[in-house]
């Protein structure tokens, strides 16, 4: 008898939580090894349970989804860690896979799609939301807007998410562990990468390519 998927829901809301408990519990074949409200209970309940999938959100607080990915992968990077997201935009799950992400979900999807995914990245391989995928594809095959962010390694689109989601330095330095001298650092940078002057403008570029939260 062939053992259960471990999986490690983690998700800043409980009903959340409880959701995907409930449907994996439902459909059998799966065990929960745990479950985490953000990045830094993420990091320590992987460390106990080792799962074989990690289903992570990416719009968290104060440890975003991608924070948590970097770090959980320099830790373990054999780890299976399968994004669900509110985002649709392809940036986020390019950027997701360019970091080390196995798959990158819609939490529109259906029930199905979600279990076929986790399978997908509990057996080693990659799973992509078919929509998000036809999206990056046909922005291959059509003339596109060259993409502003497309200059800014990992590090610095999140530093960018959070300094437009009107963060202070110090409440960024303190979550990715570094100096606020660091974080000015890398606004400065971001800024001449993007030709912006203002956190005024980070945050009008943000909110027009749909990068900030309803």
């Amino acid at each position: 008898m062939l053992e259960p998927i471990s999986v490690l829901i983690v998700d800043d809301h409980r009903v959340v939580r409880a959701g995907f408990r409930y449907l994996l519990e439902t459909v059998g074949g799966f065990r929960v090894a745990g479950e985490a409200d953000g990045g830094a209970q993420c990091l320590r309940q992987y460390a106990e349970c080792v799962p074989d999938v990690v289903l992570l959100d990416l719009m968290m607080e104060p440890m975003d989804g991608m924070e948590t990915l970097h770090r959980l992968l320099a830790r373990d990077d054999d780890a299976n860690v399968l994004i669900l997201s509110g985002r649709k935009e392809p940036m986020f799950a390019e950027r997701a896979l360019a970091e080390g992400a196995s798959g990158y979900l819609c939490k529109c999807v259906t029930p199905e799609l979600l279990i076929e995914a986790i399978r997908t990245v509990a057996g080693g391989g990659h799973f992509i939301d078919p929509e998000i995928a036809q999206e990056i594809a046909l922005r291959h095959t059509r003339r596109q807007p060259e993409n502003p962010f497309g200059h800014l390694s990992s590090r610095e689109f999140n530093v960018f998410l959070q300094l437009a989601r009107g963060r202070r330095y110090g409440d960024i330095a303190s979550e990715l562990c570094v100096s606020e001298n660091t974080i000015a650092t890398y606004a400065h940078r971001i800024r001449q990468k993007l030709g912006v002057d203002s956190r005024s403008e980070l945050i009008k570029l943000a909110l027009t390519h749909g990068l900030l939260d309803d």
